[in-house]
């Protein structure tokens, strides 16, 4: 037993150096990929703020356009969609071939 023990301590103080030396360069090499994402993480967020803001900046600039219009032409909005939907339904009625075999032409 003390042979084995003789035999390993120089073996162990040989090896641990090494290992050592592996383990902060693993270290190192570790905290240097976890600064790369975190750089690549934020600049993906500062990409998608970006998008964000410039998509609620649209949406902003619609709502004020649709207060405009509501406001300045006032409940007359109903109205003309009442007019619209009563010319969809007139155009629907008249066009297009009826479907129906009563209304055949005679050859």
């Amino acid at each position: 037993m003390e042979a084995i023990l003789g035999l390993m301590i120089p073996i162990f103080a040989v090896t641990m150096p090494f290992l050592m030396v592996i383990g902060i360069v693993w270290i190192v090499n570790r905290s240097k990929l976890e600064k790369q994402r975190l750089e690549m993480t934020a600049s993906t967020s500062a990409e998608k703020a970006a998008q964000y803001a410039t998509q609620i900046q649209r949406l902003e600039d619609r709502v004020q356009v649709l207060e405009r219009i509501v406001t300045e032409r006032g409940y007359d909005v109903a109205t003309q969609i009442e007019a619209l939907r009563d010319s969809r339904s007139v155009e629907d009625r008249d066009s297009g071939v009826p479907l129906t075999s009563a209304s055949r032409e005679r050859a």
